[in-house]
């Protein structure tokens, strides 16, 4: 059966938006650099205040602030700009819902770097970044990453530590892969007073998690555990292991393999906690998780994004049960929970 040929015309403006998108990328980034949101936010919103108080050119600042407009992320009036729903939200520094850090990691030249020369990428079908892209051994970015992505976990952070309070005995044992920040294993340690948490990653990134543990209270309950996931010895006897954002930097054979070490890891009947990003099995839908394969192409030797089916696949390969998909409230990612059966 052909696919079906949709009836729409011809569109230029989707060409010339995504030729020049790179500019939309530059223009948001000054914005919150300049904190023209927050400043808005606050009612400094005509041209000339923005420049008072931001040290921004007049030209720069009407300029910026138009196209913003045209864009989407600002209303424009006779009388000066104003937040929309989505940049009151996401992009006022005061905002709790601030997603505006996340361009320091994002955006950093390290990976941006990944998408030069793509052509290329595409011919090789690997990252051209050196020794391994964002799978370097203690990759400096991830700091970045600890430091400055937390916005985007917060619902998944809840929810997790939700699931994980469902799940019997005490005393808990969880064991957190990539931690980075560190939250997730945190949030679990907030919600469950007896959870013990072992956080496992890069020694420069583990002093993130440290001290945001310390600054959560539950530092007393969260041992750190550097090194490398597929090197180090994971100890035994846990009755959670979260694995949040990991599986999608590698191949199927390496995720097996963590997996089946994973596994080795935990208690008979324990609970894996898995957090990716899960594309519909056409591959491209929903927008963002289908979308989210061009980042790994462009950053990692073979990493790639995983339909529900092939997580199937690979749990199973490792000794897990049937998992359950659980779409994150208000996130692109979906929690996948799976038992230790065998």
């Amino acid at each position: 059966m052909k696919a079906e040929i949709r009836d729409v015309e011809p569109n230029p403006q989707l060409v010339w938006d995504t030729i020049n998108a790179y500019q939309r990328t530059a223009a948001l980034h000054a914005a919150i650099d300049l904190d023209l949101f927050t400043l808005i936010a606050d009612g400094i919103d005509t041209v000339a205040d923005l420049v008072a108080k931001s040290g921004a050119s007049a030209r720069g600042i009407r300029i910026l602030c138009d196209y913003l407009a045209v864009t989407g992320f600002l209303w424009k009036s006779d009388i000066g700009y104003q937040l929309t729903p989505t940049s009151s939200v996401f992009l006022n520094r005061k905002s709790p819902g601030f997603m505006g850090s996340m361009v320091n990691f994002l955006n950093s030249p390290k990976l941006m770097a990944g998408f030069a020369n793509f052509t290329e990428t595409v011919r090789r079908g690997a990252t051209q970044l050196e020794s391994g892209g964002v799978n370097e051994p203690e990759f400096s970015e991830w700091v970045t990453f600890a430091e400055y992505m937390t916005p985007l976990m917060t619902n998944a952070c809840e929810l997790i530590a939700e699931e994980c309070a469902r799940v019997s005995g005490s005393p808990m044992r969880v064991l957190d892969l990539g931690a980075g920040h560190g939250l997730f294993g945190i949030a679990v340690a907030r919600r469950i007073p007896e959870a013990e948490i072992t956080a496992q990653d890069w020694p420069n990134v583990l002093k993130i998690a440290q001290r945001n543990a310390y600054s959560a209270g539950i530092g007393d309950r969260y041992h750190l555990l550097p090194g490398d996931v597929l090197e180090i010895d994971l100890g035994r006897e846990y009755g959670i292991v979260l694995l949040p954002n990991l599986l999608h930097h590698f191949e199927q054979s390496t995720c097996i393999q963590i997996l089946q070490k994973t596994h080795r890891s935990m208690t008979e009947g324990g609970r894996l906690m898995i957090l990716e990003f899960v594309p519909n099995e056409d591959r491209v839908t929903p927008a963002i998780p289908a979308s989210f394969a061009l980042m790994m192409l462009g950053v990692t030797p073979a990493g790639d994004v995983y339909t529900t089916r092939q997580l199937h696949q690979l749990l199973s390969a490792a000794g897990f049960g049937r998992p359950i998909v659980v779409p994150v409230p208000q996130s692109p990612q979906c929690l996948v929970m799976s038992n230790r059966c065998s």
